[in-house]
């Protein structure tokens, strides 16, 4: 067991110089008292910034994106016209999608994500141009083949019709081998210090009910790169065990969750369990023995204080109804820029749009 986690560190250790840059847009149709338009940036899994419908300009959400804005206006000015440009071609695409549907009413969530991931050692970049549609894998594009790939049946004639789109294709090959990988560099030249850095979490215990099982909770770690895991006499187990995703907090940190089912134990022998949080190049472990009287509840005296963060899933900084919608986008992750026959923009005019060096 030991010689698999020391497998899985250096796992952890060897994405270290992998670096991500990902591009969130949603159209809602039908869905009320939200914005119908909302883009959310983010790099490294750090939100970079945050755009919708109701808006005339990004807003920055790292205090190195507000420098880059200060240092580079006209770089910001045209990050600010894409921002405006891609809403309408991204709303003229999702009509098209409902006419190739044959849908005109009731509630929709057209859903994009582009990305690319750099490795800083071999220069290798990957890219990722999927849409999702109501909730549901939609369209995916293969970068090697500039062809796309349908993820559901009924995206099969938009495939049809886009494979044969080439100019629009090598379009987006080249956006994703070269376009977005600059983006990305920029960025993480503005902001390496800080995303090179490394914080350790607040670890707690916590309890729902006294029949629930008992959660340990870190939060306010980073990386993203983290363990954690239960213990029973010094050695990891499994049984009863149910590890959380890792999420992102409202500050750019992260938070993860392991939880450990205690109906069949006596309570003598909670103080034989403990849980380690171990962060990736961090050398020391941190270990919390179970024990009863520092558990934090909901019906107690241990309940949360004001200074400390009660654990959230919030996947994206921005209103609650939102913030659902957005974590069905990452869960279900569609995403892509598709350009239709009588789009408002052609291929060329979208490059130069989204082109951080024009």
């Amino acid at each position: 067991m030991k010689k698999m986690m020391m497998m899985l560190l250096l796992c952890h250790a060897a994405f270290a110089v992998k670096h991500s840059l990902r591009g969130y847009q949603m159209i809602f149709s039908g869905v009320p008292n939200i914005p119908d338009y909302v883009a959310v940036a983010n790099v490294e899994g750090v939100p970079l910034s945050y755009y919708d419908g109701s808006m005339t300009t990004p807003e920055p959400r790292q205090d190195w994106i507000r420098k880059l804005m200060k240092e580079e206006p006209q770089l910001w000015e045209r990050i600010t016209q894409s921002a405006v440009d891609y809403q309408q071609f991204f709303k003229a695409q999702t009509i098209s999608f409902r006419q190739h549907l044959n849908q005109t009413g009731g509630v929709h969530i057209h859903q994009q994500i582009v990305g690319c991931d750099w490795d800083d050692e071999t220069e290798k970049v990957d890219g990722l141009v999927r849409y999702g549609y109501n909730g549901e894998d939609f369209l995916t594009f293969d970068a090697e083949t500039e062809t796309w790939i349908a993820d559901n049946p009924q995206a099969e004639i938009i495939k049809q019709e886009w494979d044969g789109n080439k100019a629009n294709n090598e379009f987006w090959k080249n956006f994703l081998i070269n376009e977005f990988p600059a983006w990305l560099k920029m960025f993480w030249t503005y902001g390496k210090s800080l995303l090179q850095r490394t914080d350790l979490p607040s670890v707690s215990l916590l309890q729902k009910s006294t029949s629930s099982p008992v959660s340990c909770h870190a939060t306010g770690f980073y990386p993203d790169r983290a363990m954690m895991f239960w213990r029973k006499d010094g050695e990891e187990i499994h049984e009863d065990v149910e590890l959380g995703e890792i999420l992102p907090n409202h500050d750019g940190s992260f938070q993860m969750s392991v939880d450990l089912n205690l109906s069949s134990v006596p309570p003598e022998d909670w103080r034989r369990y403990d849980c380690v949080f171990h962060l990736s190049g961090v050398k020391d472990h941190i270990v919390t023995t179970l024990d009863k009287a520092v558990i934090r509840t909901n019906w107690g005296k241990t309940a949360f204080t004001n200074d400390q963060e009660e654990p959230s899933n919030m996947t994206v900084p921005i209103t609650a109804a939102v913030v659902v919608l957005a974590a069905v986008l990452i869960a279900a992750v569609g995403f892509t820029v598709y350009k239709k026959k009588k789009a408002p923009v052609n291929s060329s005019e979208l490059s130069e749009r989204l082109n951080p060096e024009t």
